[in-house]
């Protein structure tokens, strides 16, 4: 029984390593501008954040949304100007001094503009020591009346998902049910 529940974790342990990224996929996704959605709410990533890649498609923009308006914002909840990192998006969040960053390409609001590349933070956030920290993705252009539609992913790189408690239970109780007699 020691012997497959040792394998059962050491694979579980494999896969976490081999997958240090967490990935967003929206579709048609619809954003107004200062409008985001909470992707990763408190304590459910672990990790450091160091980087984040973006592969987007504006399909839709309204009063000049452009595809690099699309942003990744770490902050508390509930959300609010001053947040710890901003990636993405024309309008200023306040985010921590240093921590502002834009995406590499995407100045454009025609249907159709692509937004792909990585940027890599100069200092990474460790989501242990800031546990009330979510990640947010929303439409960084917040003048009035603005709105953009995109499609694709955005990677948070460095950075994994916490498992459910559910889910640790039933790698024991794989554990438990794959055991069997000599």
């Amino acid at each position: 029984m020691k012997t497959i529940l040792a394998a059962g974790v050491a694979a579980a342990a494999l896969v976490s390593a081999a997958s240090a990224d967490v990935t967003y996929t929206m579709t048609n996704q619809t954003w107004t501008g200062f409008n985001f959605s909470e992707a990763y709410t408190a304590g459910s990533l672990t990790g450091t954040l160091t980087g984040a890649s973006i592969n987007v498609t504006l399909n839709a923009s309204t009063n000049y949304t452009y595809a690099d308006d699309l942003t990744v914002y770490v902050a508390g909840s509930p959300l609010a100007l001053g947040g710890m990192l901003q990636c993405g998006g024309f309008s200023n969040l306040n985010a921590t001094p240093g921590n502002r960053y834009s995406w590499p390409n995407g100045g454009s609001s025609a249907p159709g503009t692509t937004s792909i590349g990585t940027v890599n933070f100069t200092t990474g956030i460790n989501m242990a020591a800031n546990p009330t920290m979510s990640v947010w993705i929303g439409n960084g252009y917040g003048a009035a009346g603005t709105s953009g539609t995109w499609t694709g992913t955005i990677t948070l790189i460095g950075v994994t998902a916490v498992p459910a408690p559910g889910a640790i239970a039933l790698l024991g109780l794989a554990g438990l049910v794959g055991r069997r007699r000599r």
